[in-house]
């Protein structure tokens, strides 16, 4: 029986595949809820499809738990670790009669939905293993039965929603459901609810395409406690569907947490993104852990299904990535300039991230602009004939000079700079682009003064040496 004192939610993932965007955002609302009121926060595996489920399935969860930082008080703790506990259960409901063994085949159970569909009827099962139906049968030789709940045949299923509001369900439109197969093995609806009884969990908060499952699980609550036993309350989250207004999916983009890792995000940006889709406050777009746990609640989830926007979400990553310290960027783009085929040999990465991360959405868009740094120096012949030319190409060999003696900081070669414009009777492109041409290949990059000073007095004058040598005459 829940009696638990304090708030305790849960999130559930089944280790088939990655960790989805729905099933991270449904986890990030149980957190936040749970830490909003000072509850408790649970990880639970349901691996009881023994077929799918992986190992690397369950470490994916782990990973994208933790690099979400979405911390949790107890687990992970598997189902397949409980399997005694629920046949412990199945064991009782049977004593009780609120459950049984049915032996149809499932060629026996296909030929029932196809003649209630050729009447017109909704498909369900008819009862036929219950015990006042199969009195006087005997079981037939070498099947294996799978145990069936007793679902009460009138009334019906009510709750007040925490998202959606009351909603009810008549028990006519429920079927006695399959609560275990064949190899005793445990059913999704069952399992979750002797999980949550046992795990004093108070709220279950998951996404809308559980709402059918609801009242079933009602019902089972109400045979395992009693009908004075406390359930958990219940709210469905809206569903993420994609710009095209149809279910998230593969073809919108990177669906599985640990794919915005690999796509350059920051795992405080899509934090900030999940927890702002479906559920708001006021017209705040971006917001702290902390902001968030002090001001979630349930009132502000959206009814209506949230839409996916790409755009939103690369704009609230460079912002994180404006914030971020430095030396924390260099760490995480470190590894993506040298899968780039860049050698981080030059300037000190910290102090290129602190040039380059205002014009970068994501890690991978800074390593790709980082490149201007660790990257080959090459320069297009084209680019030589078009930019390195008269009095341009002068005053670049008088900046190639004097820069053997200037003070080596971005306000002194802005001078020189400068300088080389007056004495040319140049304008400042005329002499800030061939810089850029023959130190970098580039035509543009970031403040020509500040790029000198990064490269350093030895890679600059090596670099004009070797582009100079190649300008024809």
């Amino acid at each position: 029986m829940i009696t638990a004192p304090t708030v305790r939610t849960r999130i559930a993932p089944s280790p088939t595949g990655m960790l989805h965007l729905g099933t991270a955002r449904t986890a990030l609302f149980c957190w936040a809820f749970a830490r909003h009121h000072g509850g408790q926060f649970i990880l639970r595996i349901e691996d009881t499809d023994l077929e799918r489920s992986t190992e690397a399935a369950v470490q994916v969860i782990l990973d994208s738990m933790k690099w979400l930082d979405l911390d949790y008080d107890e687990g992970p703790i598997r189902q397949t670790d409980r399997l005694a506990r629920y046949a412990e259960v199945i064991d009782t409901l049977i004593s009780q009669g609120k459950a049984y063994r049915c032996y149809a085949s499932k060629e026996e159970l296909e030929a029932l939905r196809e003649q209630q569909m050729a009447r017109g009827e909704k498909p369900r099962y008819d009862g036929r293993w219950r015990p006042e139906n199969a009195a006087g049968k005997l079981p037939p030789a070498g099947v294996k039965p799978v145990i069936r709940f007793r679902n009460p045949d009138h009334g019906e299923v009510a709750w007040n929603d925490l998202v959606k509001g009351p909603i009810s369900i008549a028990n006519s439109e429920l079927d006695d459901l399959v609560i275990a197969r064949g190899d005793g093995v445990p059913t999704y609806n069952f399992a979750v609810v002797v999980d949550d009884i046992d795990m004093n969990i108070t709220h279950v908060l998951r996404g809308d395409d559980h709402v059918n499952n609801t009242p079933r699980q009602i019902n089972i609550y109400r045979a395992i406690l009693g009908a004075d036993g406390l359930l958990p309350q219940f709210g469905h989250l809206p569903m993420i569907l994609g710009p095209d207004g149809q279910k998230l999916s593969k073809r919108h983009g990177a669906v599985s947490v640990m794919q915005y890792d690999d796509d350059g995000f920051l795992p405080e940006a899509l934090f900030n993104y999940l927890a702002r889709l479906g559920w708001s406050h006021g017209d705040d777009e971006k917001f702290s852990r902390d902001e968030l746990v002090k001001w979630f609640d349930l009132a502000h989830v959206n009814r209506a299904p949230a839409q996916y926007n790409l755009d939103k979400l690369l704009w609230l990553n460079g912002e994180y990535m404006k914030e971020a310290a430095d030396e924390r960027l260099a760490a995480r783009v470190a590894p993506r300039i040298e899968a780039l085929g860049g050698r981080i040999d030059g300037p000190a990465l910290p102090a290129v991230c602190a040039l380059l991360k205002d014009r970068a959405r994501t890690l991978n868009e800074l390593a790709e602009h980082a490149m201007l740094f660790y990257g080959p120096h090459g320069v297009d012949d084209a680019l030589i004939a078009q930019h390195l030319t008269g009095a341009s190409l002068q005053a670049l060999k008088a900046f190639a000079q004097r820069a053997r003696e200037v003070a080596w900081d971005a306000p002194s070669l802005n001078a020189l700079i400068k300088a080389l414009v007056a004495e040319f009777k140049l304008k400042m492109p005329q002499v800030a682009v061939p810089l850029r041409v023959a130190l970098t290949g580039r035509t543009q990059t970031p403040s020509i003064d500040a790029v000198l000073a990064l490269f350093g007095r030895h890679a600059v004058l090596a670099r004009l040496t070797a582009t100079l040598a190649r300008v024809p005459g």
